[in-house]
Parts: structure tokens; C-alpha cells; sequence
């Protein structure tokens, strides 16, 4: 029988990875109606966008896949359409 630790933290060792805490996204399709803009137009504007700025590839079967948004992204993205259409921020 293996000896047991008592009060001793075996967790001490460990590397704990951070936690995604995204728990939902919406897709460019939905976000083109949410902003009303056409959706080919904002893909092109999202190409300069990372996934720090909350852009996230979803894949599907075989070579599908489809960008979609953090809340956090919406933002940013309302922000650079913002910036593509001249319009001053509301913030």
C-alpha cells in the first residue's frame, strides 16, 4: 500500500495551462446582420484581425470552415469598419 501525504500540496509541480473562457462565438454571417454589412465586405476587413483581437476559425467537415467572433471581436471589428468607412467612433 502506497504511503499517503497528508496535508502536503502534490499540486505544487504541476503546470496549470490558462483557461480559455470563451463560451460562445458568432459567425461572420451573423455578425455581417448584427452590424448591417455585407458579409464578403467585412471578411476582407477581418483579414487583418488575430485571434487576440477575437477572431476565431471554426472548421468544419473536410476543408470547410468559417470565421467567426468572440464578443470581444464584434467589437473590434465594429471598430475597423469604423475606421474603413471614415465614420467617427461613438466611443
Amino acid at each position: 500500500m502506497p504511503a499517503r501525504l497528508i496535508g502536503v500540496d502534490v499540486r505544487q509541480d504541476l503546470i496549470l495551462a490558462p483557461v480559455n473562457k470563451v463560451h460562445h462565438v458568432h459567425t461572420i454571417t451573423r455578425v455581417a446582420e448584427m452590424l448591417g454589412e455585407d458579409e464578403d465586405w467585412l471578411c476582407d476587413v477581418a483579414t487583418e484581425m488575430d485571434q487576440e483581437d477575437g477572431l476565431i476559425w471554426v472548421y468544419g467537415p473536410g476543408d470547410t470552415s468559417v470565421m467567426a467572433f468572440t464578443d470581444f471581436g464584434i467589437e473590434t471589428l465594429a471598430g475597423l469598419v469604423e475606421i474603413y468607412e471614415g465614420r467617427p467612433s461613438s466611443t
